[in-house]
């Protein structure tokens, strides 16, 4: 497997729409074909079922490129891999061909998990199903769904229907396909930053059954924590990480090419600038080494898995605040304008440490593993 190559299209078609994917707040679809067509949708599916075989650290490495070239078709992508990877974990009985099909880019994945009522607490829906015999009904109403609109199947998480519950509601998962009926976009997303991954609301209000749900019905909790938290956590920190490198990358090309003419000196001949531009590029040596430590943590599993799991995220997501700030700042005015595209990159580094698990709530859950507590309360 050539991962380089097969990221050539995708990360040229990424560029070449970044700024108009920004600026317009549209769907990267030019991008995000160019995925469907590169076997990366499947980059971390077994090659028995249909995919590339890779694991953590090429999702790191092609994470990261795609988001230094366009942080919205990074999103997108990332969630098409959780989703993924929540299917194969668990695939629904009714839907037999839906990891090939994810696999193979016929169908865009994403996750539907987070509401309003429970906010970056994504493990802990408070919609809940009704039973009506050996059907489900789903009113679930979800805040922000990344591709909302676009996605082939969404991946739905839900309460467990009363009745069928001994003791409190569990939570179920369901793969809900996008073209049935009862399945609407509620609004559309107007952001700060990742402006094109249309993170809109929406809401699922149809019948379903077993065969869409995935794993044991009260299964979903641990689905998300076993499943779901390790890829999302190292795919959204590695988003972080190609802002923090694109940033870098940026910032020295302008101090280095810049000049005060009165002076005759570019601005990297400032010791001021040096010193910035060192600063920021140790701050994303040490992020990247511990985005790899914790990959190859996930990717084979030790005592530390969980550590990482919990602080990858965190970690990434305040680096990437820390290194497009500094940037901004040594680039000064020129900052502030699209050709250098830094502000662009400083937008969108400010949603990884909001999405849910945002990294306050990871910091907790990173403290309570290290003092032996339970990360999660009864």
């Amino acid at each position: 497997m050539d991962l380089a190559r097969a990221l050539e299209p995708v990360l040229d078609a990424a560029r070449e729409n970044a700024s108009d994917v920004d600026t317009n707040s549209r769907f990267p679809h030019e991008a995000v074909a160019a995925l469907r067509e590169s076997g990366l949708c499947g980059l971390t599916v077994p090659s028995e079922a249909g995919g590339m075989g890779c694991g953590p650290e090429e999702l790191v490495t092609a994470v990261a490129r795609i988001a230094a070239a366009c942080g919205s078709t990074a999103m997108v992508y990332l969630m098409h891999v959780s989703a993924t990877m929540t299917v194969a974990a668990a695939p629904p009985s009714g839907q037999p061909k839906l990891l090939e099909q994810l696999a193979d880019g016929t169908a865009l994945g994403t996750l539907a998990f987070s509401e309003t009522g429970s906010r970056s607490h994504f493990w802990a829906p408070t919609s809940q199903a009704r039973a009506d015999g050996a059907t489900v009904e789903l009113a679930a109403p979800k805040s922000f769904v990344t591709s909302a609109g676009h996605a082939d199947v969404y991946i739905v998480s839900t309460l467990q229907p009363a009745a069928t519950s001994a003791e409190s509601p569990g939570v179920d998962i369901y793969a809900i396909p996008g073209d049935r009926s009862g399945v609407t976009t509620a609004g559309s997303w107007q952001g700060l930053g990742l402006r094109g991954n249309a993170s809109a609301p929406m809401r699922f209000e149809l019948e379903t059954g077993d065969g869409d749900r995935l794993g044991a019905a009260g299964g979903g909790f641990a689905l998300m924590l076993e499943a779901v938290l390790p890829w999302f956590n190292l795919g959204n920190a590695a988003v972080s990480l190609g802002f923090a490198k694109a940033a870098v990358d940026a910032a020295i090309r302008h101090a280095s090419g810049a000049r005060l003419e009165h002076l005759d000196e570019s601005l990297a001949q400032l010791p001021t600038i040096r010193a910035q531009l060192s600063r920021m590029s140790l701050d994303l040596a040490a992020t990247e080494a511990y985005l790899g430590a914790a990959a190859r943590s996930i990717a084979a599993p030790d005592d530390a898995t969980t550590l990482h799991v919990l602080g990858a995220k965190a970690y990434a997501n305040d680096a990437a605040l820390r290194i497009t700030d500094a940037a901004m700042r040594v680039c000064g005015g020129a900052a502030f304008s699209h050709h250098l595209q830094l502000e662009r990159f400083f937008r969108d580094a400010r949603a990884g440490s909001v999405m849910a698990p945002t990294a306050d709530v990871l910091y907790d859950l990173y403290g309570r593993a290290l003092a032996g507590l339970a990360l999660f309360e009864n």
